[in-house]
């Protein structure tokens, strides 16, 4: 891809015409609902990060998360005939504006020089270096994100930071987040290089929005001439700038392989669902306990290899199993193969939440891999999917969940307190609890069938 800064490039009235993506990034998806504890976010360049990633960078270091910044080259060569400015006193004037425009985005971010040449970055050299930050400071098991220039952008050095953030990604099995910065300016919406069915959006809000602009101001060498001077011209042009005015940022994705893929990657039955005594006995007292022999349509969250959906399957019209790990989802399809009208799909909830009507919704041991804010929303979508005569049940594990915000008790605890359901049955023992609930009133077995 042959370019220069100068040339008239693509407008940006052109893009928001003809745009072809409407995929929106969820970061909470790449970490099985869960935000990261940290993010890493390359830039070849001091300013990339802000054009490509500067709305990414607030939300993210807004919601706690900690945040390094990590800066190839000091950008010493944009100006490579400028009378008023040597490569030396550029490096100095682009370093300060980095951490002017950082400090207003994250004003606890960790901004680390690498000190490459510009121009000339190397992705094996920048490697390394990315792997001694990510070591320095960091812990085992931590999610980290990647964040990096897109490996396709045109410019050199974007590819080689893109390539370096690849392979580390793909090394430590991390997610990465590439961005797009010179893309707007030499190709168009029809250009075959525009990778239309990878780019996800991410939509901001509007004070990430008004930072990422005041965040552009800070980088004035770039935006503004060094002097009146020839060689000393603004290096982006407005007809650029524009492209960095949207109320989005875009982002192509490479998810690592989450908790619960690794899990079921690892192992063909990773809970002992088949061979324990406790799962199956608490998979028989949870099936004792429903109200009905049987049930029109039915929803599972998180069916893991599919033992409860087969299960269920049977004494189902139609079953839709959900699960986060497309290895569970495989194992589950081909144990649901004798039941024409089950189904088992790859889904992160609440986000994927499916269309239609339910008489039964089973969530069984994951109601604690979600968030509180995730599990409200989950129950709302519940209630707005429940038949008049729907069942819930739930059922969890009682002792402590590591590295997760809830546990089984705080589950049931919030679901039975924000929806307007009433407790038809209940099962509390030592090891697990099991609810189920129903719109009110809760009318029991025997009278709803005629015995009393």
């Amino acid at each position: 891809m042959s370019f220069t800064h100068d040339d008239a490039g693509t407008p940006e009235h052109r893009w928001s015409q003809d745009w072809r993506s409407d995929a929106r990034l969820s970061v909470e998806s790449l970490f099985d609902g869960r935000l990261p504890e940290r993010v890493i976010v390359v830039a070849a360049h001091p300013d990339d990060e802000t054009l490509g990633a500067a709305g990414l960078v607030r939300r993210l270091a807004h919601a706690g998360v900690a945040t390094d910044i990590v800066v190839a080259t000091d950008g010493e060569a944009s100006h490579p005939h400028s009378p008023t400015h040597t490569p030396v006193q550029l490096a100095g004037v682009r370093r300060r504006e980095l951490e002017d425009a950082v400090e207003m985005l994250a004003p606890s971010a960790r901004v680390r020089f690498l000190g490459l040449p510009d121009g000339s970055l190397a992705a094996d050299e920048l490697v390394e270096l990315l792997r001694q930050n990510i070591d320095s400071g960091g812990r085992t098991g931590e999610r980290t994100l990647l964040v990096a220039p897109w490996r396709s952008d045109g410019h050199g050095d974007h590819e080689a930071a893109g390539h370096a953030a690849a392979l580390l990604a793909a090394e430590l099995n991390l997610p990465l987040l590439e961005y797009p910065v010179w893309l707007w300016h030499w190709a168009t919406p029809d250009s075959p290089e525009v990778p239309w069915d990878q780019l996800a959006v991410l939509d901001l809000a509007g004070d990430e929005q008004t930072l990422k602009q005041s965040a552009l101001l800070m980088h004035s060498s770039q935006t503004a001439p060094l002097s009146d001077q020839p060689g000393d011209e603004a290096l982006l042009a407005p007809g650029f700038l524009e492209h960095f005015s949207r109320g989005f940022e875009t982002f192509i994705p490479t998810p690592s392989l989450g908790v619960f893929e690794r899990l079921h990657t690892g192992s063909d039955d990773p809970w002992g669902l088949q061979d324990r005594f406790y799962e199956r006995r608490k998979r028989s007292v949870a099936l004792a306990l429903l109200p009905r022999e049987r049930f029109v349509a039915t929803l599972e969250l998180g069916c893991s290899i599919g033992v409860l959906s087969a299960e269920l399957a049977a004494r189902s019209d139609s079953l839709l199993a959900l699960d986060i790990s497309p290895t569970a989802v495989a194992a589950t399809h081909r144990r649901l193969a004798d039941f024409p009208t089950a189904e088992a799909r790859v889904a992160s909830v609440p986000q994927d939440w499916p269309a239609g009507q339910f008489d039964l919704v089973v969530i069984s041991e994951m109601g604690y891999f979600l968030t509180q804010t995730q599990l409200l929303d989950v129950v709302t979508r519940v209630v707005d999917s429940l038949a008049p005569d729907g069942v819930v049940l739930l059922c969890h594990w009682r002792h402590p969940v590591d590295g997760w915000e809830l546990d089984g008790d705080t589950v049931h605890e919030l679901f039975r307190s924000s929806s307007p359901l009433a407790v038809f049955a209940e099962q509390s023992e030592e090891d697990f609890r099991i609810d189920l609930l129903v719109r009110p009133p809760a009318v029991s077995v025997a009278r709803s069938t005629g015995v009393l």
